[in-house]
C-alpha cells in the first residue's frame, strides 16, 4: 500500500507500509484497500458517531492485516480521545478473528459474542464506565388453553428429569418471536391444536438462570379454535384436554390459583446489539412520606 506524505518544504514522498504505519501525514481509512484519501486528521478507522457521544466502528470497512489494523487503531483511540468521544464500540466479524488479539492489547474488553461476530468495547474517560451491560435474556411462553367448557389443555414431556415424568404441564417453549405468536406457535407445534391469543394472564422474571443470565415467562391465555389433537413425537409424550382446571390443580398442588392481569408490555425485536427488548409499565400507588404528598 502506498500513501501520500506531506514535508516541511511542501514536498510529497512516496513510502511504503512501514512509513504508514508512522507517517505525519494521516486519513480515515475505509478498507477499500485503495490509494487512500488525504485528510487534515490523523488516521482513524471509518466510523459513526452515537446518540449517547460515542463512536461505532463499521464492521465491514475494517483492514485484514494486523499491522494495519494495528496501526490505524491506535491512531484512532487517540483521536477519538482528543474530540472527546466517551466509548468506542468494536464488531469483529468471525473472518476477522485475527483481529482480536490486537484489540485487546490496545485495551478493548469483550462485551458480547454471537455467532457470527464478537462485540468488543473501550471506554476512554478515565471515570466509571457507562457501557451497558449485554442485553442479553431468555424469553419463554405457556400456552394456557381454555375452552368454552372450562377445559384446559395439557401435555406431558417425553425428555425431563425422573422425578418429572408422567407430570402434566401447559404446553411451554422458548421463543425468538413476538410473545402471542410465539405461544400460539408452541401449541400448534406440540399438540396440533390451533388458538387464538387472548391476553397475557401472569409473568415471571427469574435471575442466574442459564449461562448467569434473566429468563422472563410469560402465561398466555389462548382459546382454541380447533380440536383434533396431533401431538409432536419429538417432545410430547402425550396430549390432552384436562377438565376442571382450578379444582384439579388445588388437588394436586394445594395452590389456589386466580388470573392475574398484565396492565402494559412491550416486546420489541433488534433493538440494543440486536436484542429483545421487554419494557414493562407498573402501577403506583401514591403515599405521603414525612409530610410530603409524594408528587415532584
Amino acid at each position: 500500500m502506498i500513501c501520500f506524505i506531506g514535508n516541511s518544504r511542501g514536498g510529497v514522498s512516496f513510502v511504503g507500509q512501514d512509513a504508514y504505519e508512522v507517517g505525519d501525514c494521516s486519513y480515515r481509512y475505509d478498507g477499500s484497500g485503495s490509494n487512500p484519501s488525504l485528510f487534515t486528521e490523523k488516521r482513524v478507522l471509518d466510523a459513526f458517531d452515537d446518540e449517547y457521544g460515542g463512536v461505532v466502528v463499521n464492521p465491514e470497512k475494517l483492514p485484514f492485516e494486523t499491522k494495519v489494523f494495528a496501526s490505524i487503531l491506535r491512531s484512532s483511540v487517540s483521536v477519538w480521545r482528543t474530540e472527546g468521544k466517551k466509548g468506542i464500540w468494536l464488531k469483529l466479524p468471525v473472518e476477522k478473528c485475527d483481529l482480536v488479539p490486537i484489540a485487546v492489547r490496545e485495551g478493548f474488553q469483550y462485551h458480547h459474542a454471537e455467532t457470527g461476530y464478537v462485540m468488543m468495547t473501550y471506554w476512554i474517560p478515565n471515570e466509571p464506565c457507562m457501557f451497558p451491560a449485554n442485553a442479553s435474556h431468555q424469553v419463554g411462553v405457556g400456552g394456557f388453553v381454555i375452552n368454552d367448557k372450562n377445559e384446559v389443555l395439557v401435555v406431558q414431556e417425553k425428555h425431563c428429569a425422573p422425578e418429572l415424568v408422567g407430570l402434566r404441564k401447559l404446553p411451554t417453549g422458548f421463543i425468538l418471536e413476538e410473545i402471542f405468536t410465539g405461544a400460539i406457535r408452541e401449541v400448534k407445534e406440540e399438540t396440533g391444536i390451533d388458538t387464538e391469543f387472548l391476553e397475557v394472564i401472569a409473568f415471571r422474571h427469574a435471575h442466574n438462570v442459564a449461562f448467569e443470565k434473566s429468563d422472563l415467562f410469560f402465561i398466555c391465555m389462548l382459546r382454541p379454535v380447533s380440536s383434533e389433537i396431533k401431538t409432536d413425537d419429538l417432545e410430547v409424550q402425550a396430549a390432552k384436554i384436562f377438565t376442571g382446571a382450578i379444582r384439579e390443580v388445588k388437588e394436586e398442588t394445594g395452590i389456589d390459583t386466580e388470573f392475574l392481569e398484565v396492565i402494559a408490555f412491550r416486546h420489541a425485536h433488534n433493538v440494543a446489539f440486536e436484542k429483545s427488548d421487554l419494557f414493562f409499565i407498573c402501577m403506583l400507588t401514591k403515599e405521603s412520606v414525612d409530610g410530603v404528598d409524594g408528587v415532584c
